[in-house]
């Protein structure tokens, strides 16, 4: 993996960074694979950590009296972090896994700090991801409260075209809400038409 294309790649898609921010931020980053299934947060853990995803996907997820729910999935030039305990200092709320075979670039809240301090245009970088993830966040919570679930369904494959070739559709269900059966037959309709 080519680290200078990673980080251009990732400018791309949120800010432009300074070449001192971008050197800082290689150096104090790895590159780590994990393979399908592996989980790298657990609920009551702390995390620091937080995974850029260069190839394939992860998901957050809960579990609530045995039941596993989908909270947030993520794709290429995106971030998965446990944003609870990442910025608040509190354990982890739920699970992050990979479901997916994925290259990351891992890196630290401390270098997160660090890089803020010493360089506005990563703090700005920075602030595009998280104002990003905030607002994707409150427009699933406003799809979940607001839209039937073929309009849920239909939002999220708006947003990602080929999610259901890539994550398993109980995920899918779990995190728009409905049954993997309510699922089942919105798509079902949806190839019909």
């Amino acid at each position: 993996m080519d680290l200078d294309k990673i980080l251009f790649e990732v400018e791309k898609a949120y800010a432009p960074l300074s070449i001192d921010a971008q050197q800082e931020f290689a150096a104090a980053s790895k590159i780590s694979n994990f393979k399908k299934g592996e989980i790298v947060v657990r609920e009551g853990q702390y995390s620091k950590k937080a995974y850029l995803i260069v190839k394939g996907c992860a998901r957050a997820y809960y579990l609530k009296d045995g039941k596993d729910i989908s909270d947030w999935f993520t794709f290429e030039n995106q971030f998965m972090a446990s944003i609870i305990s990442f910025f608040s200092d509190e354990p982890s709320p739920h699970y992050i896994e990979f479901i997916d075979d994925s290259t990351v670039l891992e890196f630290s809240k401390s270098t997160v700090d660090e890089l803020c301090e010493k360089h506005h245009d990563f703090e700005r970088f920075i602030s595009k991801v998280v104002t990003e993830t905030m607002l994707g966040l409150c427009e699933r919570l406003h799809t979940i409260q607001f839209a039937k679930a073929d309009e849920r369904y239909g939002h999220l494959i708006g947003i990602y075209p080929d999610i259901a070739q890539r994550i398993p559709l109980t995920h899918i269900a779990s995190y728009l809400g409905i049954t993997l059966e309510t699922l089942s037959r919105i798509r079902n309709r949806k190839m019909r038409i």
